[in-house]
């Protein structure tokens, strides 16, 4: 079914939870529904809503919002070893993960708590604790709207990189992402490369699916804010990669800064929030928004906040960093 709505307020669809207004607004339940919505919207500029948790709305919306709502999960095939999976566009990651684990599913468990719909995944190729989507997503289903056909595209054509994929490039504002198809491994793969998850879960009686997720679970509420309870798009900014002689000066200067092995050879990955710390920005405040009090990551909407103020303080904690460290750093969340 497609469900229409025109001048919707979209402040409850947006983490943020900033107040603006959608002229035109579209849910659809079935991938084979896609044809007959742009049959009646034609050519008119369009964007995928999805979950709304990685997104920062700063005016009021004249472009078509387009809201996948397909919540089904479908083994399509499995052999003694692994399971491959079809999740819809629609389904909440966190639940993906919950289904996952209860199964004794291997390869996802610690991207437990990310908060969006499975449909986004792929697009930022979102990650934590040493994982990312694209090691387990295996193709990904979608509309082409140009051609009104549907593909689908196998993982090692999606440019997936860090926080990067094909979706946010040449096929941005294209195709329409309807499913992914994930594989999940019935071998216990534990992946415990972060200190806190290690010491979480020995805690928790050693390396059992149920224990990571419990784990992870634990610390992301420890340091992460409820977005019912304070408005946010959970990490706000990326952590940057640098040249290995960059990384290799400030820990002459810094000898307990994080840093961590970057895809690209001779280069680090440095961690954002400890360089907002650093440099004084953690817990910071202007007006309506702040910089999180427990994660330097995390910008909040401490109530009534529009995008245009996040944003501007957001770029006041960019250039705080640069002049202390000379390192930019980037927004993860997009910016509409």
């Amino acid at each position: 079914m497609i469900r229409y709505y025109e001048n919707i307020d979209i402040s409850e669809r947006n983490s943020f939870h900033v107040r603006q207004v959608a002229k035109r607004l579209v849910e659809f339940d079935r991938a084979e529904e896609l044809p007959e919505l742009f049959e009646r919207y034609g050519s008119e500029s369009w964007y995928v809503l999805s979950g709304g948790n990685n997104i920062l709305f700063t005016k009021d919306v004249e472009q078509l919002l387009i809201t996948p709502c397909d919540d089904r999960i479908e083994v399509i095939s499995e052999s003694e070893t692994a399971v491959r999976v079809k999740v819809g566009a629609g389904v909440e990651w966190d639940d993906l993960v919950a289904w996952s684990v209860e199964r004794e599913l291997w390869g996802i468990e610690n991207l437990s708590l990310i908060p969006g719909k499975a449909g986004a995944a792929p697009v930022q190729n979102i990650g934590a604790y040493g994982v990312e989507a694209k090691d387990t997503i295996r193709a990904v289903e979608m509309y082409f709207v140009e051609g009104g056909n549907f593909v689908t595209l196998a993982a090692e054509h999606c440019g997936f990189g860090y926080r990067e994929s094909v979706f946010k490039h040449s096929l941005k504002g294209r195709v329409i992402i309807t499913a992914i198809e994930i594989e999940l491994s019935k071998t216990p793969n534990p992946r415990l490369g972060y200190g806190d998850v290690v010491r979480e879960v020995e805690a928790r009686g050693g390396a059992t699916l149920a224990n990571i997720r419990d784990a992870i679970c634990s610390i992301r509420r420890s340091k992460l804010p409820d977005t019912a309870v304070l408005g946010n798009a959970g990490s706000f900014f990326k952590n940057p990669v640098v040249e290995s002689e960059v990384a290799e000066r400030l820990l002459a200067k810094y000898p307990d800064m994080p840093h961590y092995p970057a895809q690209e050879e001779g280069k680090v990955k440095l961690a954002a929030g400890w360089l907002i710390d650093k440099a004084g920005m953690k817990g910071a405040k202007k007006g309506n928004v702040a910089v999180h009090e427990r994660q330097a990551l995390v910008l909040v909407n401490l109530g009534g906040a529009t995008g245009s103020e996040v944003i501007e303080f957001a770029y006041e904690v960019v250039a705080t960093v640069k002049e202390r460290f000379a390192i930019e750093i980037s927004p993860e969340v997009n910016i509409l």
